[in-house]
């Protein structure tokens, strides 16, 4: 997708496998094992997905998964970057927000702007703890970084209600929220055709970039389940989605590839 000068692939891999976030339940403890403590294994997921198409890859200020995709550019990747920064360690499942909001966003935005990085995001846990004048601070040094600045999300409806009222929305192009027919990780309890179209509006209505997350609801739907659900709506712009091996990065791209 070509915006704003800056050429950004449509289809982005995540970094949740990676970090072994804990909303993968039990495999958090696999993932962590097999692919966050072993950056050379992390780094063979992200050249097949390049081998695949994949020519955007979603990154954090962490030292082994940075160190993980330094080593699949020397063999070969040439994947541009869509950062998040502000990433903190806190519990996903039960936040604290203002420890969220200590992290070290500047840190990271001098980080990334040594990548080939034309988007920067705000983590959601400083986009959800709905401290305006920092998430507002933050996108404009972003901007003054020389990337595009977005905002993510664990909250699609609670924050976009909200955005309008809180935020010049002039300061940001690109909107991370989680997305899928199970509604699974989103904070509405079911995502049914009517909500959907309700949905629709309210997120047209922002006039941003969207990006898709959460597709495949952290495993539960089938790669073939997710992305015809994600095909049947029109709003979506970009999407992200994290792989555990070099085998479902190939089944996921093979059927992505098929729409």
């Amino acid at each position: 997708m070509d915006f704003k000068e800056k050429s950004i692939p449509e289809t982005i891999l995540g970094y949740g496998p990676f970090m072994a976030e804990p909303y993968y339940g039990h495999r958090s403890r696999l993932y962590y094992e097999d692919l966050y403590t072993q950056p050379e294994s992390m780094a063979e997921v992200i050249l097949n997905a390049y081998d695949c198409g994949v020519r955007a890859i979603n990154l954090i200020n962490d030292e082994n998964i940075l160190k993980a995709f330094d080593l699949a550019c020397e063999n070969g990747c040439d994947m541009k970057v869509i950062a998040t920064v502000g990433k903190s360690e806190i519990d996903y499942l039960n936040p604290n927000y203002e420890v969220a909001c200590e992290a070290d966003w500047e840190g990271d935005i001098e980080l990334f702007s040594a990548y080939d990085a034309p988007v920067m995001l705000v983590d959601e846990f400083i986009t959800d703890a709905y401290k305006w004048n920092l998430t507002s601070k933050i996108l404009t040094q972003i901007n003054d970084s020389g990337s595009l600045s977005g905002l993510i999300t664990a909250y699609p409806y609670r924050t976009t209600d909200l955005l309008k009222d809180n935020i010049d929305m002039d300061l940001f192009d690109f909107y991370m929220l989680p997305i899928n027919s199970f509604a699974y990780m989103m904070d509405t309890p079911s995502f049914l055709k009517a909500q959907r179209a309700e949905f629709r509006e309210k997120i047209l209505d922002l006039n941003k970039k969207i990006i898709a997350c959460r597709v495949l609801s952290v495993g539960i739907q089938t790669p073939d389940e997710a992305f015809t659900f994600l095909n049947s709506l029109d709003f979506i712009n970009l999407v992200t989605f994290g792989v555990a091996s070099v085998d479902e990065i190939k089944k996921d791209m093979e059927v992505l590839k098929s729409f």
